[in-house]
């Protein structure tokens, strides 16, 4: 399997169930790898080159340890978080006012067994412009930063030790999340059916619980032929998704049956 920056850990573990220990020998801050709840809501979501940014190590390092396991590298993509400075707080935490922040501490619901993903998507979303939403976490959230930083909020990341991270979400006035913008039309739905008619995997989605329906649709999408087209039906618009696949370079197509089906295309442009 070829490898590089962007490359999901959730990937690389289905691949090699031997590289966790790799990956964990890297950094301490990867120990939390080994927590099966953990590494079921990080890993899918998780690229190389954010799991960089968390342990404070570069994708390099990644590729030093799992090169031995038989994977090939591919190191010509150099995709990487936006940095951030923790020892400078940003203007926008120095200047905050009483009653601009929202706290919400995740920690109860993943010991819970739980995924808190839909949660903070909850609060984020409830955020006015100016506000800032401080997520308490035993580590840093990578792919939320991944998500929110290209929807335009900033952010700040805290490690107060170990198994404390604190993470500081600030809405501007440009901020917005992914259902706020504008989701490609379908007018075309049965020209590009048809286009696929006889190359489309097809998934099911629609009696999942989140975060699994987008977890899932990736998944299938790391496995989809240049020529093939995936087919998924789902309850809703997966919002969450779509600037995953702008990031991957994937066309899509949508089509409303009901207000509890859609249908989605999703394949390679």
């Amino acid at each position: 399997m070829t490898i590089n920056a962007d490359t999901k850990i959730g990937t690389i573990l289905k691949e090699n169930p031997d590289a966790l220990e790799a990956i964990v020998s890297i950094s301490p801050r990867f120990d939390k790898l080994r927590n099966p709840l953990l590494r079921k809501i990080m890993a899918p979501r998780t690229t190389l080159a954010m799991a960089s940014r968390v342990g404070g190590c570069s994708v390099a390092d990644f590729f030093e340890k799992l090169q031995p396991l038989g994977f090939q590298i591919e190191q010509s993509n150099n995709s990487e978080l936006p940095s951030t400075d923790e020892n400078t707080p940003p203007g926008f935490l120095t200047s905050i006012r009483p009653g601009e922040m929202e706290i919400l501490d995740v920690r109860p619901v993943i010991e819970g067994g739980k995924d808190p993903f839909t949660l903070i998507t909850g609060k984020i979303k409830d955020l006015k412009p100016g506000q800032v939403l401080q997520l308490i976490n035993s580590f840093e959230p990578a792919p939320l930063i991944n998500i929110l930083s290209k929807q335009g909020f900033e952010y700040y990341v805290e490690h107060v030790d170990h198994n404390l991270v604190y993470t500081y979400f600030y809405k501007n006035a440009d901020a917005g999340l992914p259902d706020e913008q504008p989701v490609k039309s379908g007018q075309d739905w049965d020209a590009v059916l048809q286009q696929f008619e006889n190359n489309l995997m097809v998934v099911d989605v629609r009696h999942l619980e989140m975060p699994q329906p987008m977890l899932t649709i990736l998944e299938a999408l790391d496995e989809l032929p240049q020529d093939k087209a995936l087919f998924v039906y789902h309850k809703r618009i997966p919002v969450f998704l779509l600037p995953e696949l702008q990031d991957r370079q994937l066309e899509y197509r949508i089509k409303e049956i009901s207000d509890s089906e859609v249908h989605l295309l999703i394949f390679k442009g």
